[in-house]
């Protein structure tokens, strides 16, 4: 199979991808609509409660909300492209599984872009999320984290052969790292041996990022780490998704 990369045809598998998401309007407004609207439920539970509940939680759910959507959505996307035989005549031609991964990846980063831009806008700018450092690195941090779930989305997406069982990797892949990232007990407060497992985990590090941002007025070096690692993360799972990616479910 052919495993070449050719800007051409990454090109067209990207305007292809963002051509059918802007046809469908169910998955366009669970990708840019869900997570503003999912944050604004957030933002009213903690409102009228003591203390400063949204604003600590916020940045780590600006995480955790865009991570998730976009694994769900490009998991059940990929393998639909698999199974209606639709990627096994796309490598038919002159396009190579890079080609087809990278630009899902692009397509998706940019969706990811949009996505994470109106999150963040609504949480600072309609939900009062107080954070003492930048906001553009606040969006630039969220969607890292959107398209890490993205890669792995992809990745998984080679091991299923429905859309129920492409649904059923989120407690596998998901849920664990929603758990041990440090969002309900501190990573360091963990037991010895699911502190080392969550030390292994990319939203472990995407999480401690956006929390950065939201108490350091300037970047910090464990920021620009994290975001280096959820990064070297992402690539990591779109070269695994280019050597298990298969034509089609048998």
């Amino acid at each position: 199979m052919n495993t070449t990369l050719t800007p051409r045809a990454t090109g067209a598998v990207t305007t292809r991808v963002l051509t059918q998401l802007k046809r469908d309007h169910r998955t366009l407004a669970m990708l840019l609509v869900l997570p503003c609207l999912l944050m604004s439920l957030l933002w009213w539970m903690f409102d009228g409660l003591p203390g400063n509940g949204f604003s600590s939680l916020g940045p780590a759910l600006l995480a955790l909300i865009p991570f998730i959507i976009m694994f769900l959505v490009t998991s059940v996307t990929t393998l639909r492209e698999r199974t209606s035989g639709t990627l096994e005549r796309l490598l038919a031609m002159p396009m190579g599984k890079l080609d087809f991964l990278l630009g899902y990846a692009i397509a998706f980063g940019l969706v990811a872009a949009v996505q994470s831009a109106l999150a963040v806008g609504v949480c600072v700018w309609l939900l009062d999320l107080t954070i003492v450092g930048e906001v553009w690195m606040l969006m630039v941090v969220a969607v890292m984290d959107a398209l890490l779930g993205t890669a792995l989305g992809l990745f998984t997406s080679a091991f299923a052969r429905t859309e129920f069982q492409a649904v059923q990797f989120m407690p596998a892949v998901v849920i664990p790292q929603i758990l041990l990232c440090g969002l309900f007990v501190p990573r360091e407060a963990l037991p010895r041996v699911l502190e080392v497992i969550s030390n292994l985990l990319p939203l472990s590090y995407a999480v401690e990022a956006l929390q950065e941002v939201g108490r350091s007025s300037e970047p910090t070096g464990t920021l620009w780490l994290d975001v280096a690692i959820v990064a070297g993360a992402a690539l990591l799972a779109l070269a695994l998704a280019a050597a298990t990616l298969r034509r089609r479910t048998s």
